[in-house]
């Protein structure tokens, strides 16, 4: 089973689930269910991990697609698993294809999920801060409403993720980002300058006429139950999930 600090929730047909970091086989650094294929660990334990996961979930581990994230702006419409081809560099992937799980990894992120159950449209999208930047969550929603979705009908969640009050960057960094996305703005616990992902992927969902948003309690900086980079450095990652049934 997955941990017990996971969340998932069904919204009309459309599944949502974020992981912690529990209920794996990954060894330290990585405890326990580290989802992540790409940050040291091993292969074997990522894929029990992938499988125990999918399967906790309902889900079959073959149907799970998975993005080769670069903090970018590209999205993927797909059908299904990539299969012997190479995964693409995306940072969101679309598609029509009911039970189709698509996956997001993040370890400070924010993981971004949508659907239209009726239009039958989902998506998942990884959105750091280069990434917030760059649009890649617009970007996912254009490429859903192109499908037919309805941006009033989508709903949208937002996963664990590093808060504003945790967030710390320079001062030219966070003007630059508020610059693109003023809700950004944030100041840390300690009265330093930060950035609040988060608050800028709800604000252009807003803008975008998603009303139907909810975002996760968790920061993963402050919740040992949950890997951050920004907090360990070699760390694990957690997934987001969606589907349609």
């Amino acid at each position: 089973m997955i941990g017990q600090r996971s969340e998932t929730s069904t919204v009309s047909g459309a599944h949502f689930a974020f992981t912690d970091r529990w209920g794996g086989v990954s060894a330290v650094p990585y405890e326990e269910l580290n989802l992540g294929g790409a940050v040291g660990d091993d292969p074997d334990a990522v894929r029990t991990n992938r499988e125990l996961a999918a399967k906790a979930l309902g889900l079959d581990p073959a149907q799970v697609v998975w993005m080769n994230q670069v903090h970018g702006p590209d999205v993927a419409v797909v059908d299904g698993p990539w299969g012997s081809s190479e995964i693409p560099s995306v940072d969101a992937i679309v598609t029509v294809r009911r039970g189709l799980a698509l996956a997001v990894l993040t370890a400070d992120c924010t993981p971004v999920l949508l659907a239209d159950p009726v239009a039958g449209v989902a998506a998942a999208a990884h959105a750091g801060r280069p990434g917030m930047i760059a649009g890649v969550v617009p970007a996912a929603v254009r490429a859903m409403v192109e499908l037919g979705a309805e941006p009033g009908r989508i709903v949208a969640r937002t996963g664990p993720a590093v808060c504003g009050r945790c967030y710390e960057v320079p001062e030219q960094m966070r003007a630059d980002v508020a610059a693109v996305e003023p809700a950004a703005h944030a100041e840390t616990s300690w009265g330093t300058p930060a950035v609040d992902v988060t608050a800028g992927v709800h604000a252009q969902l807003e803008r975008l006429g998603v009303r139907d948003r909810e975002q996760s309690p968790v920061c993963t900086l402050e919740s040992g139950d949950h890997f951050s980079y920004r907090r360990d450095r070699t760390t694990g990652r957690l997934a987001g999930y969606v589907w349609l049934d």
